[in-house]
């Protein structure tokens, strides 16, 4: 995770800008406007999780350029923000990052495909999965999703993070898979605590902020 642009060839980057500029351009339409357009409190929200994100992704440890480990949020923000904002929160927090020198431009997109784009669409199956599989249950959504989910797409992410490097040529895959990825099952329980912990606080005591919540659906007659 935060790649530098000289791990990946010059295409790679292009490709990417092109994925990134695509995605955001298909979740416009589907961002929650009337929510947006309601109050400061959604905006509050995009521009909170940006800032948490960007603080935490600057909080990595590494040994090796492109080999860093810091918690994700994925989870999180898809279900307080809904899928479509979320990547313009990943976006955002990218930009911060590049602004602040933590990450350069040219890297942005490659890291918005790995750690934006991919986690949050992850997220956003997980989701609708759970909602077409399992009961609507207050629990379910706490346990299920919001801890479980949050571990599960980290762990993921780390190894498709791996995938993509040695697929490029830039490390031996059986040395990921021996340093690097057994370390993401120790993030993925940092990232379900922290992650489960705020999802739970906000359903508890602010469920309007958490946009994937539904009171008739988790509570009524329950």
């Amino acid at each position: 995770m935060n790649l530098p642009a000289a791990l990946l060839p010059p295409l790679a980057h292009w490709l990417t800008l092109l994925a990134m500029l695509g995605a955001l351009r298909l979740a416009w339409p589907h961002l929650p406007w009337r929510r947006l357009r309601s109050g400061n409190m959604q905006c509050n929200l995009l521009f909170a999780f940006s800032l948490v994100l960007a603080l935490a992704w600057s909080l990595n440890a590494g040994v090796k350029p492109g080999l860093n480990l810091h918690l994700l949020g994925a989870m999180a923000a898809t279900l307080a923000l809904g899928a479509p904002l979320a990547l313009y929160a990943f976006a955002l927090t990218l930009a911060l990052l590049a602004g602040n020198g933590v990450l350069e431009w040219q890297a942005v997109p490659v890291n918005f495909l790995l750690m934006g784009l991919i986690p949050v669409l992850l997220a956003h199956t997980l989701r609708r999965l759970v909602e077409r599989y399992l009961p609507a249950h207050f629990f379910i959504f706490i346990f299920i999703l919001s801890f479980f989910g949050s571990a599960l797409i980290v762990m993921l992410e780390g190894l498709l993070a791996s995938l993509l490097l040695a697929g490029a040529g830039v490390y031996e895959f059986s040395m990921l898979r021996s340093e690097y990825l057994p370390y993401f099952l120790l993030l993925g329980f940092a990232e379900a605590w922290l992650s489960g912990a705020l999802i739970t606080l906000l359903v508890v005591f602010k469920p309007d902020w958490v946009l994937a919540f539904d009171d008739q659906r988790y509570l009524v007659g329950k």
